[in-house]
C-alpha cells in the first residue's frame, strides 16, 4: 500500500515538474530555476521512497523484472539531469524524461507481478550490473539532447525558431553536453562488457548471445561516432543521427531480450 502511494505521488510529481518545464520554455520571460529544480527532487525522492519500498529487493536477492528496471533506470536517468541542471541549463530535457519516468512508474504499478531473482551475486556481477545500468542512463540521456538537438538545428535551418526552442541553451552548449554524455556512457558501456566478459559464466551462452552482440554493436557505433568527432570534427545531424543508432540497438540489447523472455515467452 506505501509503495503504491509513493509510486503515484512520485508519477504526479514528475508530470507536475514536466508542465512546468513546458510552461517556462512556451513563456517569454526568463523564470528562475530554483522552482523546477526544487519539483525535480521532489519527484526523484518520492521514486526513490518507491523504490526502496517495492519488491524490488527481498532476502533472496534483487529482482530485476522488466518494469522494475524501466522503474530504476528512469530514476537513474532523473538524477543524473538533475545532478547535471545543477551546474548548467538543461532542465529542458525533463520534458521527454519526466513523463517517461511516470510512465514507468504507472507501468510498474500496474504491470502483472514478474520476478528475475539475480541471486548470490558476486561483487564483479554486481559492478556488471552497475555499470550496465549507468552506461545505458547516459546514453539515453545523450539520445534525449540529440533530438532536442536536432529539432532546434532544423529550426535555425529554417530561420523559423519557435519561442519554445528558443528557450533552450544555445547549440555550442547541448553539442558539447551531449557529447560529454557519449563520453562517459561509452566509457561504461566499455567497463560494463569488459566485466560481463570476465565475470560472466559465458556473455555468449545461448540466453546472452542475442544482448551481447547488440551490446557490441551499439558499442561500435559510439565508438565510431567518438572517432568521427575526435579526426573529423563530426557535428550536428550527423552527431545526432549516429547517436540515435547506437541507442536505439542499445535499447533493444537492454530491454528487447527482457520483453520477449518475460512477457511473450512469460521465462523469468
Amino acid at each position: 500500500m506505501l509503495a503504491t502511494l509513493l509510486s503515484s505521488s512520485a508519477s504526479l510529481a514528475y508530470l507536475a515538474t514536466a508542465f512546468v518545464i513546458f510552461k517556462q520554455m512556451r513563456s517569454t520571460e526568463q523564470q528562475p530555476r530554483g522552482q523546477i529544480l526544487a519539483l525535480i527532487l521532489t519527484a526523484i525522492t518520492l521514486h526513490t521512497l518507491a523504490m526502496v519500498n517495492s519488491n524490488m529487493w527481498g532476502d533472496s536477492g534483487i529482482n530485476f523484472s522488466l518494469f522494475q528496471v524501466g522503474s530504476l533506470v528512469t530514476l537513474v536517468i532523473s538524477v543524473l539531469v538533475f545532478l547535471s541542471a545543477l551546474t548548467r541549463p538543461i532542465e529542458s530535457l525533463g520534458i521527454v524524461i519526466f513523463p517517461s519516468a511516470a510512465f514507468a512508474i504507472v507501468l510498474n504499478l500496474l504491470a502483472p507481478d514478474q520476478v528475475h531473482i539475480l541471486a548470490n551475486a558476486t561483487a564483479g556481477m554486481k559492478s556488471h550490473v552497475l555499470s550496465s545500468i549507468i552506461a545505458y542512463c547516459l546514453l539515453a540521456i545523450a539520445a534525449v539532447q540529440a533530438i532536442l538537438l536536432y529539432i532546434q538545428e532544423w529550426q535555425l535551418r529554417n530561420h523559423s525558431p519557435h519561442r519554445f526552442f528558443r528557450s533552450l541553451p544555445p547549440l555550442q552548449t547541448m553539442e558539447s553536453f551531449l557529447f560529454q554524455m557519449i563520453w562517459a556512457g561509452w566509457i561504461l558501456l566499455t567497463l560494463s562488457l569488459l566485466s560481463g566478459y570476465l565475470y560472466l559464466d559465458s556473455i555468449f551462452a545461448q540466453h546472452l548471445v542475442h544482448k551481447t552482440a547488440l551490446s557490441i554493436t551499439a558499442w561500435v557505433i559510439f565508438t565510431v561516432l567518438l572517432w568521427g568527432r575526435v579526426r573529423h570534427g563530426w557535428r550536428g545531424l550527423t552527431a545526432v543521427r549516429w547517436t540515435l543508432s547506437g541507442f536505439m540497438v542499445l535499447m533493444l540489447a537492454y530491454f528487447g531480450s527482457k520483453l520477449v523472455l518475460e512477457l511473450i515467452l512469460n521465462r523469468a
